[in-house]
């Protein structure tokens, strides 16, 4: 009997001995807590448990970590400091506009670490749309619902004489205003960690459900009982309650980047409702948006880790507009701090996403993605250049112009409603010129690149082959961009030209990306090895492969679709050794590399996380259907530790979501998606437009990793690729899984995806 056999047998038992078996909704299958046992050292996601609404403005989490600390909630600690509201994108660039509440009992405390209670995860609920835990110092169970820009918390107490409610607005700059006639506490928090204007605020009110029997402020620490107001460096404010045991406290929670008044505003996404009825419509919007991709499976386990991955993919990137009184579209503006109508997200790396994050948003939620659009349009207009790293403004991390690779595909996916031409003027203006305070965004070494056709090693610009790859593609984009808008050939040339910039770093010698000198010389010495130098958090077995548009361009350099798989076959086939003297210490990165025994692949980094669909390119798709599985079985769980580095954003998680889907974009602005195969029984894609994909895998037993035959709307299939056109028509795909590759299937030349070389010999 096979594992799946055995594993469907138990379950119908268990259903018989039950009476009846409980219906599971997607979000059922959802765990929060994916990610979060991490470190400095060893990243297995770097999450947090958020507690928020699809691309909402405002988190929440419980806090594990110190106020300021990146590592905000940690699986293996032991207590919680508090409840924090928080927009923190990724450790490493941390938070802004946080503050954090926690109730007590007894005589108040407002330090972070006398007040942390104990806690254990068996007594720990948490969901996307509720959370709840057991604070076992104060015998208080504390729960959360969210909506996109409030809360509602309801706190259960003991009998008490002192029952206290904390209200933190950290250090750096806070205030805090006590309203007992109103029942109220509002203040705001200035805390960040770069990428505000200066009048950067984040407003909150906390209405509570219930006189005060007391009141304090905090002030720098020292708590003045009777004041209410409190303004310094770090402003808190303490009330307090007499309750009877079990009694419950319901505070209605809303912040605001534009002011005060817009915060009670805010509050109003909670109408008249009680706690359970917004927990309901948190439950019911998180399955509306899960519902879209519909999966069948007898693997709980498998189920678990899809839908726990698609939970983070529509986290980011976050909504950083509100409603006003007159339910107009505003935002405060993170790049010039003046509030001004439209749309306005944040909190995303293109560096990450735009490999697949938001190409399945074109896929699967499109109507959000041209809010995004519209939001870029904002921020160009108000900053002058498209964000490459936000959060909430312009931030200085990774390297890259891949805002071209966002815009790009959502406008060649057929996405309108928004000012395209403006965009065009903005990715074309970050071709040639770079911020004048945040060097990540625009083009770093354009001079350089636009003039020799690489960013050369020896001109103090770091990560230069990096650059180069990445601008090349960027200039595709660009290029098929402007073709679409109708653009002149002359205008069009420069970029058509540059798309082919990927070759000035190719050494023919070793078959890899190597750093050039301005002099047209290679770097010497060179060690394939060496991570980070050339090269953004990879070495050259990584980053050789990111010529998403021109796979067979790539193929003639190495000398033909042999040899190209030889060295695909090679990044598993070498030890997971490495040089670190660029960094001087073993980053995160390299440490998930060499720990996962898959070689030199680095799947926990994005720059090669595409690499095992290029031999859907090369003739050998039956490799990419190996490696995709065991990648999915072996680094991704819906465990604390589920994911093999950091998630970045819901681009690892879209990893697994295309790949259980069974295709995936390697070149995002194609309008193709290599061909995989699928990790479920079936699948049915909801889509937009009201058309439906169906995915059927028969035979897919755990072993039966291969496709032996597959079908297209009922038709032999054998390309390696499908078109948007296929998906958005409405498409049933039929797979027919093996335990031994079919090596007959997509080794035609006409069954390769799309690669730019050969639409320019047409």
């Amino acid at each position: 009997m096979s594992k799946r056999k055995l594993f469907t047998a138990v379950l119908a038992l268990a259903s018989v001995c039950a009476g009846t078996a409980k219906t599971y909704e997607p979000v059922d299958y959802v765990s929060t807590l994916v990610g979060s046992e991490s470190k400095h050292s060893l990243s297995t996601g770097n999450t947090y448990p958020a507690v928020a609404m699809p691309w909402g403005m405002n988190f929440w989490t419980p806090q594990t970590g110190k106020m300021g600390d990146g590592w905000t909630y940690t699986y293996s600690a032991d207590k919680l400091r508090g409840f924090k509201q928080t927009h923190q994108p990724s450790p490493w660039i941390n938070d802004y506009g946080q503050f954090a509440v926690m109730p007590e009992v007894g005589a108040p405390v407002f330090d972070e670490e006398k007040r942390a209670s104990w806690f254990s995860h068996k007594a720990e609920v948490a969901t996307p749309y509720y959370y709840r835990a057991y604070l076992a110092d104060y015998d208080v169970v504390t729960e959360i619902a969210p909506t996109e820009r409030a809360a509602i918390m309801r706190v259960t107490y003991p009998e008490a004489e002192q029952a206290s409610f904390v209200v933190d607005a950290y250090d750096d700059g806070s205030y805090v205003k006590v309203l007992p006639e109103q029942n109220m506490v509002v203040g705001y928090t200035t805390k960040n960690n770069g990428g505000v204007p200066e009048n950067f605020k984040n407003y909150f009110v906390l209405k509570f459900d219930r006189p005060f029997a007391y009141t304090s402020v905090v002030v720098n620490g020292e708590i003045k009982s009777g004041e209410l107001v409190s303004q310094c460096n770090h402003a808190g404010a303490i009330v307090g309650f007499k309750t009877k045991r079990g009694e419950q406290l319901n505070v209605r929670i809303a912040s605001s980047f534009i002011s005060e008044e817009q915060a009670v505003e805010n509050l109003k996404e909670l109408g008249n409702d009680g706690f359970d009825a917004v927990k309901a419509l948190g439950r019911k919007t998180w399955n509306d948006v899960l519902g879209k991709i519909e999966v069948k499976s007898q693997d709980i386990d498998h189920l678990r880790t899809f839908y726990s991955c698609l939970y983070r993919s529509v986290l980011f990137p976050r909504s950083f507009y509100e409603k006003n009184v007159q339910g107009e579209i505003v935002h405060y503006s993170p790049y010039n701090g003046e509030v001004l109508p439209g749309y306005m997200f944040t909190d995303t790396g293109f560096w990450d996403t735009f490999r697949c994050l938001f190409p399945l948003l074109n896929v699967m939620y499109p109507s959000m993605n041209e809010k995004m659009q519209a939001g870029l349009v904002n921020a160009y207009k108000e900053s002058g250049f498209l964000p490459e790293w936000a959060s909430p403004g312009h931030r200085g991390c990774m390297v890259g112009n891949n805002s071209a690779s966002i815009v790009a595909d959502a406008y060649l996916c057929g996405l309108k409603n928004y000012d395209a031409e403006k965009l065009w003027e903005a990715v074309v203006h970050g071709t040639k010129a770079v911020h004048p305070t945040v060097s990540s965004t625009g083009r770093l070494g354009y001079e350089y690149y636009n003039k020799l056709g690489y960013v050369p090693y020896d001109v103090k610009i770091n990560e230069n082959v990096a650059r180069t790859l990445e601008y090349a593609y960027d200039d595709w984009c660009i290029y098929q961009f402007g073709k679409q808008l109708g653009k002149s050939k002359k205008e069009l040339e420069p970029f058509r030209k540059r798309a082919f910039n990927y070759r000035n770093v190719f050494d023919k010698e070793t078959n890899l990306m190597r750093g050039r000198l301005k002099n047209g010389e290679f770097q010497k010495p060179f060690s394939p090895l060496k991570w980070g130098d050339a090269f953004t958090e990879g070495n050259a077995w990584h980053y050789t492969w990111s010529v998403f548009h021109d796979p067979q361009g790539l193929i003639d350099l190495m000398g033909g679709k042999q040899v190209f798989n030889q060295m695909l076959d090679s990044v598993f086939n070498v030890p997971p050794l490495f040089d670190d003297s660029y960094y001087g210490a073993v980053i995160h990165e390299i440490r998930e590399m060499q720990i996962m025994n898959m070689g030199n692949y680095a799947h926990g980094n994005q720059p090669v996380q595409h690499m095992i669909y290029l031999y859907g390119y090369s003739g050998e798709p039956w490799k990419t259907q190996y490696w995709i599985r065991q990648t999915m079985d072996r680094m991704y769980n819906a465990n604390p530790d589920g994911y093999c580095g950091d998630e970045d954003n819901g681009q690892t998680s879209a990893w697994y979501v295309f790949s259980a889907m069974g295709f995936y974009p390697v070149c995002p602005g194609s309008g193709e998606y290599v061909l995989g195969a699928p990790r479920f029984d079936e699948m049915t894609l909801h889509l937009e437009n009201g058309k439906s994909v169906s995915i059927k895998a028969r035979n897919n037993e755990d072993e039966n990793c291969y496709v032996k035959a597959l079908q297209l709307n009922g038709a032999p299939y054998t390309k390696n690729y499908v078109t948007r056109t296929d998906l958005m028509n409405g498409a049933q795909f039929v797979y027919d899984m093996a335990s031994e590759p079919n090596k007959q299937r997509g080794t035609a030349e006409s069954d390769a995806p799309y690669s730019f070389s050969k639409t320019q010999k047409k």
